[in-house]
């Protein structure tokens, strides 16, 4: 049975038919699957029958592993898995996977586990998309324009709504700093298309005062979530989502009434990300070479 990529919307998002995941793919598969995510930015598969170590084999066809995360634990038994699960935390804002480091993932992989019976969808935007809206003025600034990532940043939560759980929590995610410089507009390094590499982890523009900074970054953000530019994902049992960690940002969203939702997340070792000077993102703070290869 031939591929069949079947578009999801106008923007972002394909389903990927005809293709086992759970066995070995070859060249020609492989080329296949990163041409459509290329297009795409994000690829579902249905009725897969992956465990952890099945969805690794297929995240490997793109690259190095990461392991799970650069602070937060991973399953029990299988370092590069980490549990995206709701008795731990909710990453109900939108942002790109670990941009605090120097080289984030190129790509993300999520294999639904537990489905709530209702809600827990997954938005995946596309940040090529936003720079493409940006007016002539608008990109002309955000070509120009550096910003800092950090994993340690004001959560804007009152401490009384904080129960000790999540306090820990919170701690474990910080326990290492790290800061990191990127461009604000991203060059993909594979088909040259560029887009704002921003999101949740994005707290300061370079050489602005915090509160210009969010000025501006809260501009920018709102392209990347104009619903024309989002996949908005229901899941179902056995499903797998593809996405290109390096012009996407991605949200969870929290409307499930605390029922059980678990997905196990994979993650493919990704570059340093380049701006359209050429010019390469620089670290501030924090060694993240436990968590990461640099893809070449």
């Amino acid at each position: 049975m031939s591929i069949e990529i079947r578009k999801v919307t106008a923007n972002i998002g394909a389903q990927v038919l005809g293709l086992d995941i759970s066995k070995p793919l070859d060249e020609e598969q492989v080329t296949a699957v990163r041409d459509a995510l290329d297009v795409h930015k994000a690829l579902v598969f249905d009725d897969v029958h992956l465990d952890d170590e099945g969805q690794q084999a297929f995240a490997r066809h793109f690259g190095d592993l990461t392991t799970a995360h650069p602070t937060v634990a991973a399953v029990d038994g299988a370092p590069n898995v980490l549990p995206v699960d709701s008795e731990r935390g909710r990453a109900n804002h939108w942002h790109t996977d670990v941009t605090f480091v120097l080289n984030p993932p190129q790509a993300s992989t999520l294999r639904s586990i537990t489905i709530p019976p209702y809600g827990g969808e997954t938005l995946i935007a596309s940040s090529a998309a936003a720079y493409r809206d940006l007016p002539a003025p608008l990109r002309t600034l955000a070509d120009t324009l550096w910003a800092e990532h950090t994993n340690d940043y004001d959560y804007a939560v009152p401490d009384e709504q904080i129960d000790e759980e999540q306090a820990a929590q919170r701690a474990q995610f910080t326990s290492i700093k790290f800061r990191t410089a990127h461009p604000v507009v991203r060059v993909h390094p594979l088909t040259g298309e560029r887009g704002l590499f921003i999101g949740g982890f994005a707290q300061r523009i370079v050489g602005l005062s915090v509160g210009e900074s969010r000025k501006l970054l809260d501009l920018f953000q709102s392209y990347v979530t104009r619903p024309e530019n989002i996949l908005r994902w229901h899941w179902s049992p056995n499903q797998l989502v593809l996405f290109d960690n390096r012009i996407t940002q991605h949200y969870a969203i929290d409307n499930y009434d605390g029922q059980p939702r678990r997905l196990n997340r994979v993650t493919v070792a990704g570059d340093i990300p380049v701006g359209i000077e050429g010019k390469e993102s620089y670290s501030i703070e924090g060694d993240a070479s436990h968590y990461t290869s640099v893809a070449e």
